[in-house]
C-alpha cells in the first residue's frame, strides 16, 4: 500500500466515523445530555444543525473572495485583434526566413 492510498483510507474512515456520529447526535442527541457533554436536547439539536451550516456558509463565502481577488488582480487578456497582427507578422517572418535560406547555396561538405 502506497503512503497515498494509506492517506486516503485513513481520510475515509475518519469521514465515515464524523457522518455516523453526526447522524446519531442529530437524531439520538440524549447521548450527549446522559454523558453530561451538553445541557438540553434542543441545545443539541440546534448546534449540531448550525456549526456545519456555518462552515458551509463561511467556505462558499472564502471561494467567493477567492474569485473575486483573482479576477480584481489578474490583467486584462490582449485584444483579438493584436493577437491576430501578432501571428500574421510572425507567419510573414518566417516566410522572409525561408526565402532567404532558399536564396543562400549551400556549402559543400567534406569528405573524410
Amino acid at each position: 500500500m502506497s503512503k497515498d492510498q494509506a492517506i486516503g483510507g485513513a481520510i475515509f474512515i475518519v469521514c465515515i466515523i464524523v457522518a455516523v456520529g453526526y447522524l446519531v447526535t442529530l437524531f439520538y442527541p440524549d447521548w450527549l445530555v446522559t454523558v453530561g457533554l451538553l445541557g438540553n436536547t434542543a441545545n443539541v439539536q440546534f448546534w449540531v444543525i448550525a456549526v456545519p451550516v456555518f462552515i458551509a456558509f463561511i467556505a462558499i463565502m472564502f471561494i467567493g473572495a477567492w474569485i473575486g481577488w483573482t479576477m480584481a488582480t489578474t490583467p486584462p487578456p490582449k485584444p483579438i485583434e493584436e493577437i491576430t497582427t501578432e501571428m500574421e507578422e510572425k507567419k510573414e517572418e518566417m516566410k522572409t526566413e525561408e526565402s532567404t535560406e532558399a536564396e543562400m547555396p549551400e556549402t559543400p561538405k567534406k569528405k573524410s
